[in-house]
Formats: structure tokens, C-alpha cells, sequence
């Protein structure tokens, strides 16, 4: 069985499990204050060309974003987001949970736009009975989207500008941050987030750690007492240089960007093959998630091979589906893949799995 499901199906990368082992006796400092958080620290900051950014390791994506927007809003405020967006569908209601609310606004390919950000305020701004509503308090964007989609330099910039003129903080989701940094024809880079946004965070679970997010703070009024609001959240975690030692390795020399850039060349095969096969896309995605339509009868016969995300029903015949690539993703799966696909559509009978 091969899975596609998600990009986080396999344990680390090796070079992170060695390196793992290697420091396995070391006896350090808890709670992130280690020597290995702190040059791990200083490799993002390097590779984000911001000498003066405060970084965080967290666990995970969820408790990443409830700590961060709890952070930055006030009692009364909510977080603007698209309708699609991982808060708003994706988190079980985390934070709202928080005591904060998701201010949803319609997604174009999974993204939204400086207009519509600046619409949503001015829309509060001018309503008579504003403070009988959620004010609007900070823009969440996700990069990549959930539909794998990009923001190009452009969209950010013009995103930043509102946000600054409005005194919306820019919280960006990296999750899958890397996918997007090597999606072909991007332009956007990890400096260019440190100049454009507030704060954001550099996913590690989807990219080969066993877990963690790096979260990149460039505003100074959330930089204080950020490690309280951590440990509030529940995540300061006691043995944190599990947590430095896994970015240290993947920033040190590239493999960050290394694994990004094998994740998105398979994912682009992956594409350029279920094209040739005659299937169409929900989604154009130059990244690791790709979203082909296929003809309902072929899915369950697929789904004794091979692992992926039911994604939404395009039609009363047809499903589109995801498939996740990642840094344990082999030339020969996408082969194999492929190949099962062009088989069942001439409604030849896969052959079987003797790996169970």
C-alpha cells in the first residue's frame, strides 16, 4: 500500500533520525533554551535575513496557530481568513476556543485579496452598530493555501500594505511553507515573509521532522512575553531541543529546501502524468497537493493500492480526490501510481498488492 493521503505518513527524514540518535546523551538545558534551539534560531534568522525576528518551536500546526492569533487579538476581536482556510475547517473550532471568532471571507483558488481584506474593515468600520460585532483584528493567510495554491509577491505585498494601513497584524501559516517556496514559477522567498509580514511559521511536520513548526515573530509587540502565552497554550514543550535539534538539521545545509524541491518535482510528474491519462484538476497547484477529477467507479478499485484524501464531488460521476507527495516519496510510487490509474481507466483489474 502506498499512502498519499497527507505528507506525513512516514516518521523523519533520516539525516534528522541520525542526528537524533547522535545527541541522544546530551545532557541540555530544558524548555528550549538549549544550544541546539539556539542555533537553529540563528539558521532562520540567517535564512530569513532578519537578524532582530525572535524564533519558537511548537509541536504542532494547531496548538501553532491557537497560541499566535490568541496572542495578537483582544477580547473583542476575530481573524479575518478565507472560507477555506485550516482555521476555519480543519481545526475543530481551536479558536473559537480561544474566545476569538473566524471572520470568513470567500476564497479565490484558495486565497484571499488586499480588497477584500480592506472591504471586510471598512464594512465594520462604517457600521453604525460596529460595537455590537466581532472587530476585525488581524489577516490569516496560509502558504501554501489548502488548495495548494500560491500567493505570489504581488498579492503579498499588496496584503502587507493594507494590513499596515489598517494595523491588521499578518499571520501566515506555513505549514506546507516550503512546497510553496519551490512551487515552479514562485518568487517569493523566506526573507521577503520577514519584510511583509508580522509573524509566521515554518512548518516542519509536513517536511520531514517527526514534528515541530518554527514560528517567526517580527513584530515587536508580540515578541514579549510570547513564551508565557506558550506555555499557557500548552506548548512549551519540556524536551524542546527535540524540537531545535530537528531544525537545526533541516536548515544547516539546505535540506530544508532540498526536501521541498523533490516533494514538488514528484508531485509536478504526478500531474503531468494524470494529464496525459485525460483527467482534469479541481485545483491548478504547483505544489505537493495535486486534486484530479476522477470517474467515481475508479476510486474504490485505487483504494486497494494506494492511499488519498476523498476530496469534494465535483458531479453526480465524478470525485476529486488528493494526493499528497512528500520527502519519503519515490520515483517508483509515482510510476506505480500512474500506471494503476491508466489501467483502471481501460478497465484492466490492478494487479495485487503483495505488500499488503
Amino acid at each position: 500500500m502506498t499512502r498519499f493521503e497527507c505528507d506525513y505518513t512516514q516518521g523523519a527524514h533520516p539525516r534528522i533520525m541520525q542526528r537524533l540518535l547522535e545527541t541522544n546523551m546530551e545532557q541540555t538545558s530544558g524548555y528550549g533554551t538549549d544550544e541546539h534551539c539556539e542555533r537553529a534560531r540563528n539558521l532562520i534568522r540567517h535564512a530569513c535575513d532578519h537578524d532582530r525576528a525572535d524564533v519558537h518551536f511548537l509541536v504542532g500546526g494547531t496548538q501553532t496557530n491557537t497560541t499566535v492569533i490568541a496572542a495578537l487579538l483582544r477580547p473583542h476581536q476575530g481573524v479575518l481568513s478565507a472560507d477555506t482556510g485550516h482555521i476555519e475547517g480543519h481545526e475543530t473550532g481551536a479558536i473559537e476556543s480561544t474566545g476569538h471568532k473566524v471572520l470568513t471571507l470567500p476564497h479565490q483558488n484558495g486565497k484571499i485579496t488586499a480588497e477584500q481584506v480592506r472591504e471586510a474593515y471598512e464594512a465594520h468600520l462604517n457600521d453604525g452598530a460596529k460595537e455590537h460585532c466581532v472587530q476585525p483584528g488581524m489577516v490569516y493567510i496560509s502558504q501554501s493555501t489548502e488548495n495548494g495554491t500560491v500567493y505570489n509577491l504581488a498579492e503579498l505585498e499588496a496584503l502587507s500594505e493594507v494590513c499596515r494601513a489598517y494595523g491588521l497584524p499578518l499571520f501566515v501559516d506555513g505549514a506546507r511553507l516550503g512546497y510553496a517556496l519551490a512551487a515552479e514559477g514562485s518568487d517569493v522567498t523566506l526573507a521577503d515573509l520577514a519584510r511583509l509580514t508580522d509573524v509566521f511559521y515554518i512548518g516542519g511536520t509536513k517536511l520531514g521532522a517527526l514534528m515541530g513548526e518554527a514560528v517567526v515573530i517580527i513584530n515587536e509587540s508580540l515578541k514579549r512575553d510570547f513564551r508565557y502565552l506558550i506555555k499557557q497554550r500548552g506548548g512549551l514543550l519540556a524536551k524542546g531541543r527535540l524540537l531545535g535539534i530537528q531544525f537545526e538539521t533541516l536548515f544547516e545545509d539546505g535540506l530544508y529546501f532540498e526536501i521541498s524541491r523533490h516533494a514538488v518535482s514528484l508531485a509536478m510528474k504526478l500531474r503531468n502524468g494524470i494529464q496525459e491519462l485525460g483527467f482534469g484538476f479541481l485545483h491548478n497547484s504547483p505544489t505537493n497537493q495535486q486534486f484530479p477529477i476522477l470517474p467515481n467507479e475508479l476510486l474504490e478499485p485505487l483504494k486497494a493500492k494506494h492511499t488519498f484524501t476523498t476530496w469534494e464531488k465535483v458531479d453526480h460521476d465524478h470525485t476529486a480526490v488528493r494526493f499528497c507527495t512528500s520527502w519519503g516519496t519515490t520515483e517508483e510510487e509515482i510510476d506505480e501510481l500512474i500506471g494503476d490509474l491508466q489501467s483502471l481507466k481501460t478497465g484492466e483489474r490492478l494487479p495485487a498488492n503483495v505488500l499488503g
